[in-house]
């Protein structure tokens, strides 16, 4: 089958620092694309996206920048999503710079890092705004519990695209569908959200299996329809419950029983006009 990985991390411990990865011991090294590269063979991955890493935040332009030059050498790397802080007041000069970037796709900021107000104020939904004109995406990196800031944003913001990491982050392994289960719902009601499949099997319980997960992802499907997902392979961060090609052939066993044509728009359809690739 082929796919398009709409969620691939990179980093270098030895050029850029990621402070976040200091708690996770198994995630304290660099990860580079040839160790992806090799995660991946077999898999079926033609392209991917690059997803932005909570690098530290003076770094955040010469992380992209650092993508661009790997993916103009490497056209595996077909689009970028940037780090970005939509809540400063310098955030039109950074996505300018950005701009500059052939391979920007979109832009991340990841919100379960900082408190729930950083994403509710007027400039920071004012800036989200421009992502419209450059038909830029904003994934939307939250926990279950704060699935209604996501909302919020969607809802003011109705000419952005944007994408919701993780099937919205659902406690699979305390099995709290609820209120998860009404909240993606919601979500999945605003035309301008997509949600991407992805992520989950770190919280699932350890000994996961694809019956653990089927009941989560068959609610997204029924929520967001074919035409709304995406699928990306949240390497490495997926290595803390699964090999990158455990999660594949998960994934394969998720979508077993749909079309042809519905597997198709999962796996790389969908993404090669949501993320333009």
């Amino acid at each position: 089958m082929k796919r398009i990985d709409t969620h691939q991390h990179l980093w270098d411990l030895q050029q850029f620092p990621y402070s976040w990865c200091a708690g996770l011991p198994a995630l304290n090294r660099s990860f580079l694309l040839a160790d992806y590269q090799a995660a991946a063979r077999a898999s079926g991955i033609e392209k991917t996206v690059f997803m932005e890493c909570d690098v530290d935040e003076p770094n955040a332009l010469a992380e992209a920048t650092h993508i661009q030059s790997l993916a103009d050498r490497h056209p595996l790397i077909a689009g970028l999503v940037a780090g970005a802080r939509p809540e400063r007041p310098d955030f039109p000069q950074h996505l300018a710079a950005l701009l500059q970037l052939p391979k920007l796709r979109g832009i991340r900021r990841v919100l379960h890092v900082v408190p729930d107000a950083v994403s509710q104020s007027d400039l920071f939904v004012a800036n989200l705004r421009q992502l419209e004109p450059h038909g830029l995406t904003f994934d939307l990196c939250l926990l279950a519990r704060q699935l209604p800031l996501g909302l919020r944003l969607a809802r003011e913001c109705p000419g952005v695209q944007f994408v919701l990491d993780h099937c919205g982050v659902p406690d699979i392994k305390g099995k709290a569908f609820d209120p998860w289960r009404a909240h993606l719902a919601e979500l999945a009601a605003l035309p301008n959200v997509v949600c991407k499949i992805s992520g989950i099997v770190a919280y699932a319980d350890p000994h996961w299996t694809v019956a653990d997960l089927r009941p989560w992802v068959d609610h997204v499907v029924a929520c967001f329809g074919w035409d709304r997902l995406v699928w990306g392979g949240d390497w490495p961060v997926c290595t803390l419950a699964a090999s990158l090609a455990q999660w594949v052939g998960a994934s394969d066993d998720l979508f077993a029983t749909a079309s042809p044509e519905q597997r198709e728009k999962v796996f790389y359809k969908n993404a090669e006009s949501i993320y333009r690739v």
